[in-house]
Parts: structure tokens; C-alpha cells; sequence
């Protein structure tokens, strides 16, 4: 019998084309769906069908900030 821990996890998500895009980049799984909402339920069941054949040590929080850059 396995006991499951929840993880909190980061999703970055993009349009490309005529999908939405997410990735997890603490464990590099990604996914796609026509909404957002699909993408991140894609993205869920990808990462935890991955973590079941790959478990993962604890994984730290990472910290997610935007920034600016000048374009010429």
C-alpha cells in the first residue's frame, strides 16, 4: 500500500500555434490543451505518471520572479 504526498509544483505555460503549452520545470515533464485549464490537467497527470516510474527527492521551492530587459 502506498501513501501519496502532495507536491507543489511550478507550471509555466505559453500559446503556441493554436495550443497552450505547460511545463513543470522541476521535473521537465510538459503537456499541452486547447484551454489553460486543460493544459494543466495535462501537465498533472504527465508529471505524476512520470514521478510513479521516477521518484523524485523532496524537491525545493523555487522562487519566481519576472524581469526587464532593453530591446533595441
Amino acid at each position: 500500500m502506498s501513501s501519496a504526498t502532495a507536491q507543489r509544483l511550478t507550471a509555466i505555460l505559453h500559446r503556441e500555434e493554436e495550443v497552450y503549452v505547460a511545463e513543470c520545470p522541476e521535473v521537465g515533464t510538459v503537456s499541452q490543451g486547447d484551454t489553460v485549464e486543460e493544459a494543466l490537467a495535462n501537465l498533472r497527470e504527465a508529471t505524476e505518471l512520470f514521478l510513479e516510474e521516477c521518484p523524485q527527492p523532496a524537491l525545493a521551492p523555487r522562487l519566481l520572479t519576472t524581469f526587464e530587459v532593453s530591446v533595441a
